[in-house]
């Protein structure tokens, strides 16, 4: 699940997307405009700059700007910059491997196998997906699945 710390980043990297070349925002404008608590998204704007998607620049004309153009960040580096492995599960993660503690045998272990089928889908859409493609909502149709309806 995406945390909210995920989503704000997305949220703002998004409103960054949008702005004009060479145009920056302060953190406090984007804050506003993304219903986002400023303190929290201070933190979260840091982290992406260390991770070399944002520059800053203090001053007249500073604020925040992305560090290279919206075509060339991917949706699954910024999820896994900011929330961590993809994989529903530790067991199920390349980059953060564990094994659970009530598990036997994990290469047989059909949780494992079938969480490790859903870490490479979600990585596979996630990771094809750019900030540009994202910001314009022009991401990936996906055919919803039928619902079952009980009863």
């Amino acid at each position: 699940m995406l945390t909210k710390k995920g989503k704000y980043g997305l949220k703002a990297l998004v409103d960054l997307a949008r702005l004009e070349p060479g145009e920056t925002a302060f953190i406090t404008e984007i804050a506003q405009r993304n219903n986002i608590p400023k303190k929290f998204l201070d933190t979260i704007l840091l982290e992406l700059r260390n991770a070399g998607m944002l520059r800053s620049k203090k001053g007249p004309g500073g604020g925040y700007s992305l560090s290279r153009p919206a075509a060339e960040i991917r949706i699954g580096h910024v999820i896994r910059t900011l929330d961590g492995p993809l994989a529903p599960i530790r067991c199920a993660s390349r980059t953060a491997y564990e094994v659970c503690e009530d598990c036997n045998d994990p290469e047989t272990c059909q949780v494992r196998v079938s969480m490790t089928t859903v870490r490479d889908a979600v990585a596979s859409i996630l990771d094809s997906m750019t900030l540009e493609e994202f910001a314009a909502d022009k991401s990936m149709p996906l055919e919803a699945p039928e619902e079952k309806r009980v009863g």
